[in-house]
C-alpha cells in the first residue's frame, strides 16, 4: 500500500497548575477553545470538540501521524498558555499542570464522549477534578500515582 491511512482519536485532559480557576470567563474559555482548535492544526491535529470548565480542559481530537503525542500537548499547552497571559495583567500568572492524560476513543465510542465532554458545566456541579480524573484512568485501566498527579 502507497499510501498511509491511520484515524487515532484521543480524549485529553489537562488542568490549570494546582486546579486554580483561572477560565472562570464563559467568553474567555470559548475563545480559548477556538484558539487551541487553531494552534492544534499546526501540529496536524483536527480538534474535535474542546470543552471545560473554569480548572481543566477536554480536547477530543483526530491526532496526527506525523508527531509525537507529548510534542502535540507541548504546542497546545504552550501557545494557549501564551494566549491566556496576553488576555490581561490578571493572567500573568497562569500556567497548566506540567501533567496531562490522553485516552484512545474508538469510532463506536466517539459520540459518547462527544456527549461527556459537551456537559463539563453539568457535569461539574456534582464531582471535582480529581474525581473525575481518577474516574477516567480507573475505566482506562491506568495506574494513577496521586503523589505526582496533581500539580
Amino acid at each position: 500500500m502507497s499510501q498511509a491511512l491511520a484515524k487515532v482519536i484521543v480524549h485529553i485532559v489537562y488542568s490549570t497548575k494546582n486546579r486554580t480557576p483561572w477560565l472562570k470567563d464563559p467568553q474567555m474559555r470559548s475563545e480559548l477553545y477556538a484558539y487551541n482548535a487553531t494552534i492544534l492544526k499546526n501540529v496536524d491535529t483536527t480538534a474535535v470538540l474542546i470543552n471545560g470548565v473554569e480548572d481543566h480542559l477536554h480536547l477530543l481530537c483526530l491526532l496526527s501521524r506525523k508527531y509525537a503525542i507529548k510534542d502535540i500537548i507541548e504546542e497546545s499547552k504552550t501557545e494557549t498558555s501564551k494566549w491566556i497571559k496576553k488576555q490581561g495583567a490578571a493572567y500573568r500568572g497562569f500556567h497548566w499542570q506540567a501533567g496531562y492524560g490522553i485516552f484512545s476513543i474508538s469510532q463506536s465510542g466517539m459520540e459518547q464522549v462527544k456527549r461527556y465532554i459537551s456537559r463539563q458545566e453539568e457535569h461539574h456541579r456534582k464531582m471535582t477534578f480529581q474525581d473525575e480524573f481518577r474516574k477516567l484512568c480507573e475505566r482506562y485501566e491506568l495506574a494513577l500515582d496521586e503523589r505526582y498527579v496533581w500539580d
